[in-house]
């Protein structure tokens, strides 16, 4: 697929740009599905074979190759140069003539970029809110400074990769058995990390990563924590303590607590420092009780991995529809994985409650530009096998899916990757579209639960903050039962509209707040998915 330039007409957002619940405008039952009347592409809801006899707006046409469900044909003639329109937005261009029919995929799109009005603030339309009394409640646990938790973990931080082995050590020797008399106490968990010397200091880098676990050590999730050095690093413990704000007196238990390893008296005497430590929090840490709270306390962040030609239709709209729903109960939504808005990035300018708050989405992209700049990477066009094989040609067809995530409500502020998120409403973080990057950066900026959406089947889990996976098809949902939380694949199989499963995941939501295990978390997901983002040189 090439990567080209092309001077069309700044391409104007309709369809789900306006309202992610307009995939249910489309009709999703027979074979194939249309989106939108502009849209000179059709999705094939199953799979098509050659020759195949197919009804493209009343006239009879035989499929002119073999489709996989979740693909796009030809709904007619599209001529070499022509744009592709899905939604009715811009996809790319026909690198050749395609008859009615035909498969349309990458070997015949060409990935185009072309200028966008970024329209700010045009289509912000104003929430309505609910008064407070009527506002949805879950089962939370608050804190003595009025944080509300959804889970109660003591969780343990290494400052550098050298201490890594010791904090795993310290956890693993917290067995089910050790715990049982700590029923309140959700587990004790190790964050393991790759960095925190051989790094350029000061940098962005090791900037990113002090404030990435900084946003752990606070995460009202935690009843306690320990930080774990070595001595020798350059993200010293002391400093990051220090520069962090992590060394103000708690009001919730012990705090944050400290060893390092070359002061401790090496490996063996640190783990068992660290174990008593830990000990010492479990008593206070076990009082916690579950009490209602208002839906306002939750903040949710919004994930998408492995994505397929059915994400844009179901699970990703049916997850704007629930955010739409949570910010009018006072929560938040945070939307993330900046390469994945690459080209679609006007439909949340336009959204943007101010023109300083577009423009700071804009220069983020336009960092990621410069980053990502002779690299083969997804910004610059090219997704993954995965997403390739489930029907999706380049990174603006899933962009145009991803951002459905964020609903419809205004794009109140932007924050930088890991920076805390303290406005409520819609709002964006920067990150890389990597999965385990983006929600560390997610659950450091205060996600307390993490939504994610899948369409070929992600195998992942979260640790404070758990993780609700949604299915964006049926047969996956099923094959991976064990691992999928909820089938958003009955929007396409006419059992719900989009704004029914929104509302269903807004349900399934308030109850994992409230204390229900989520599928990765019955698994024993979480312990290896903690992963800053890694930014610069490795000296």
């Amino acid at each position: 697929m090439s990567h080209v330039f092309a001077d069309l007409t700044t391409d104007r957002p309709t369809g789900p740009q306006a309202d992610p619940a307009a995939a249910q405008t489309g009709v999703l039952t027979g074979a194939l599905i249309r989106l939108n009347d502009a849209d000179n592409v059709l999705i094939a809801r199953v799979a098509l074979s050659l020759g195949q006899p197919v009804s493209l707006d009343g006239t009879p046409v035989r499929m002119r190759a073999q489709v996989a469900a979740g693909h796009k044909i030809a709904a007619r003639a599209i001529a070499q140069g022509e744009a592709i329109r899905k939604y009715d937005t811009v996809i790319g261009r026909a690198a050749r003539d395609i008859a009615p029919g035909d498969h349309v995929h990458s070997h015949n799109i060409e990935l185009i970029d072309f200028a966008r009005d970024p329209g700010f603030c045009q289509d912000v339309r104003p929430v309505d809110f609910l008064p407070e009394a009527e506002r949805a409640t879950f089962m939370g646990i608050v804190r003595a400074d009025g944080r509300v938790a959804t889970r109660n973990f003591i969780g343990i931080l290494a400052s550098v990769n050298c201490s890594s082995t010791a904090i795993n050590r310290i956890a693993a020797w917290f067995t089910p058995e050790r715990l049982a008399d700590y029923p309140n106490v959700d587990g004790v968990v190790a964050f393991a990390q790759t960095s925190g010397c051989g790094m350029s200091s000061p940098s962005e880098h090791f900037d990113v990563l002090r404030r990435t676990i900084a946003g752990y050590a606070r995460h009202p999730n935690f009843a306690g924590v320990l930080i774990v050095g070595l001595g020798c690093e350059r993200n010293q413990v002391a400093d990051l303590v220090s520069s962090q704000g992590l060394d103000q007196p708690s009001t919730d238990g012990p705090g944050v607590q400290t060893l390092v390893m070359q002061n401790t008296g090496g490996t063996r005497a640190t783990i068992e420092a660290g174990i008593a430590a830990v000990q010492a929090m479990l008593p206070a840490a076990n009082q916690v009780r579950r009490q209602p709270v208002s839906a306002s306390h939750l903040k949710i962040g919004l994930e998408c991995g492995g994505s397929d030609g059915f994400s844009g239709i179901t699970a990703n709209p049916a997850l704007g529809a629930a955010m739409d729903i949570l910010v009018r109960h006072g929560g938040t939504a945070i939307l993330s994985e900046t390469p994945e808005i690459h080209g679609v990035e006007y439909m949340l300018t336009r959204r943007a409650v101010t023109p300083e708050v577009g423009q700071k989405l804009l220069d983020r992209l336009a960092w990621w530009e410069r980053y990502t700049h002779g690299h083969n990477g997804q910004f610059n066009g090219v997704v993954g096998p995965g997403n390739q094989q489930g029907g999706l040609a380049n990174i603006f067809e899933k962009s145009l899916g991803s951002a459905m995530k964020g609903g419809t409500t205004p794009l109140q502020a932007v924050y930088e990757y890991a920076e805390p998120i303290v406005q409520s409403g819609f709002v964006f973080m920067d990150s890389p579209g990597y999965d385990p990057v983006a929600v560390t950066g997610q659950i450091a900026s205060g996600a307390n639960l993490i939504c994610f959406t899948t369409g070929r089947g992600s195998m992942f889990g979260s640790k404070p903050a758990p993780t609700i996976k949604l299915a964006s098809n049926t047969p996956m949902f099923e094959r991976l039962n064990e691992d999928m939380d909820i089938n958003c694949g009955q929007v396409l199989d006419g059992e719900r509209s989009v704004q029914e499963m929104g509302q269903a995941i807004f349900e399934h939501i308030l109850e994992a707040a409230s204390g229900t295990r989520t599928k990765s978390e019955l698994l024993g997901l979480g312990d290896h998915e903690f992963v800053p983002w890694h930014i610069g040189i490795v000296s």
